[in-house]
């Protein structure tokens, strides 16, 4: 076991403990100090610790921390508001126990009332819920979307991809922390009600088109795969494939991205490689996002073999791939383009209807179809000024 996950495992031993005997116990001293050792040595080798907690993974850092996939401290942490931990400096024992205390009542493990129950923990060690605009980015006005059961806006989560995209075409890694930020908080938009609603963006400036287009397949993406009845986990997957299947498109010039009309060979061709980068841009970070490195590369495969990259040996696509292409076409054909007007939903429905078994692998289209017919009600659209 890593010593991240050793001081980790430490701590929700701690507090477990507080729950079970409360403050002031022998067991509980114990197993206070001996998350305490564990932190302190950890930190003789990292000079700032920051976990991020989701449902089913902990990060370290950028990185995973595979031995705690699944671990329940981390869904507890993450439905608690504890969703990052950051330790930036020495932590004495007092303060050590200080914070247990405030973990404890946030969790709902004790009913301390004296607890501070405010974001920020004592001292060095501060907790809270992941912002998205921790990267330094000008703070955004937040207007509820049109939905009676829904106050919440994608604004933020707007400018997060666009910060990932520029970050990336600059030559930097994939923030990844901000694209899992993102995919939580679109998640979190579409479940806030009592009944499910599908948030999606209109495009009002076609500069924005990249960042709108990205966050609506992702949107689609996760409501698909909630509709096919598949894993929570695998659902997030796909949300976050959704987000980074066009993140190719940041080496594309954007006179060939914005051209009105029709495109040379050689601009075609420069479009067609924009899935090959994405995947190659989407290895290359710190962590192997492999699902979403094949629906970047196998977004535009056709289920009759068709679509590009063009392939040697022709084999079917990945179920996230097909999954992801049908919400990709549907969004860009809603889309109004510098070359064309935003078609109809019935419209892009119908053609998705007309293709399933060419273009789109057939069980898929009929499930979009459906889908998008049985939660019409459901959708809520936004235009961002």
């Amino acid at each position: 076991m890593s010593d991240p996950a050793r001081f980790l495992t430490a701590l929700s031993q701690a507090l477990s403990t507080l729950a079970l005997y409360g403050d002031g116990h022998p067991a509980v001293a114990r197993a206070a100090d001996a998350a305490h050792r564990q932190l302190t040595d950890l930190q003789q080798e990292h000079a700032a610790l920051i976990f991020t907690f989701m449902p089913d993974e902990v990060l370290f850092g950028r990185d995973l921390l595979p031995e705690l996939e699944r671990w329940e401290w981390s869904a507890r942490f993450a439905r608690g508001g504890i969703e990052r931990l950051e330790i930036t400096g020495p932590v004495s024992e007092d303060q050590f126990a200080r914070f247990l205390a405030r973990a404890a009542s946030a969790l709902g493990l004790t009913d301390d009332a004296g607890a501070d129950l405010c974001q920020d923990g004592p001292d060095s060690i501060r907790f809270g819920r992941i912002r998205l605009d921790d990267a330094d980015r000008p703070p955004v006005r937040n207007d509820p979307l049109p939905v009676a059961t829904l106050a919440y806006s994608l604004r933020e989560e707007q400018d997060a991809v666009g910060w990932v995209h520029q970050e990336v075409g600059a030559g930097n890694r994939i923030p990844l922390l901000e694209a899992y930020g993102v995919v939580r908080s679109l998640s979190l938009a579409m479940h806030g009600g009592q009944a499910m609603v599908l948030p999606l963006l209109q495009l009002k400036e076609f500069d924005q088109y990249t960042t709108t287009h990205s966050i609506n397949v992702s949107v689609l993406a996760m409501a698909l795969g909630e509709f096919l009845g598949i894993a929570p986990s695998a659902v997030r997957g796909f949300g976050l494939a959704g987000l980074l299947h066009d993140l190719g498109k940041v080496r594309i010039p954007r006179e060939i991205l914005s051209k009105p009309g029709r495109l040379t060979a050689t601009e075609r061709a420069v479009v067609e490689a924009h899935p090959a980068d994405g995947a190659r841009l989407i290895l290359e970070g710190d962590e192997p996002l492999d699902l979403a490195a094949v629906v970047a590369y196998e977004h535009h495969r056709c289920h009759d073999g068709g679509g590009y990259p063009r392939l040697h040996y022709p084999r079917q696509a990945h179920q996230a791939s097909r999954l992801v292409h049908v919400c990709d076409v549907y969004d860009a054909l809603r889309t109004r383009r510098p070359y064309r007007d935003a078609w109809s939903s019935a419209e892009a429905l119908e053609y998705i209807r007309e293709r399933g078994g060419t273009e789109f692998d057939p069980a898929m289209a009929a499930a979009f179809i459906e889908m998008m017919r049985r939660w019409d009600e459901r959708i809520s659209l936004e235009q961002i000024a």
